[in-house]
C-alpha cells in the first residue's frame, strides 16, 4: 500500500510543515548519525566500544549525543550494570524495533541503489 504526502496531509494538515513535531523526528532519526546508530542497534544489544567500532567516523561525543537523543525519543534504552568496570548496553526499544522494520527497507534500497547514484555525480 502506497501513502502520498497528500494522502498525510488529509489526516493532518500540518504534518512536515515547519514546527510540526514531525520534523524534529525526521531530524532525529534521518539524520547521518542517527540512522546508522539505529542500523547497528538493530543487529542487538551492543556496549559503548562494539557500537563505536560498528559506527566507522563517529566521534565519542556525536555517539554520547546521538545516544542521549534516541533515548530521550524512546527509540533507544541504555541499560547500566552496577559492575567494577561500569558496563553499559544499548538496544532498540519495542518502538525502535518497530521503526527499524520500516527503515531497513530503505536502508537495502540505498545499499543496493549508492554506487550508481554516486557514480552519477562524477
Amino acid at each position: 500500500m502506497s501513502v502520498s504526502l497528500a494522502d498525510l496531509r488529509g489526516r493532518n494538515p500540518e504534518i512536515f510543515t515547519d514546527g510540526c513535531p514531525t520534523r524534529t523526528v525526521l531530524d532525529h532519526v534521518m539524520g547521518k548519525w542517527g540512522i546508522l546508530v539505529l542500523l547497528a542497534l538493530s543487529d542487538g544489544t551492543q556496549r559503548w566500544g562494539v557500537l563505536r567500532r560498528n559506527i566507522s567516523g563517529i566521534s565519542e561525543k556525536m555517539l554520547a549525543s546521538t545516544l542521549k537523543t534516541l533515548e530521550g525519543d524512546g527509540l533507544v534504552q541504555r541499560t547500566a550494570y552496577p559492575e567494577v568496570p561500569p558496563r553499559v548496553e544499548y538496544a532498540l526499544t519495542p518502538r525502535g524495533r518497530d521503526l527499524m522494520t520500516r527503515v531497513i527497507p530503505l536502508m537495502e534500497w540505498v545499499a543496493d541503489n549508492a554506487d550508481d547514484i554516486v557514480a552519477r555525480k562524477d
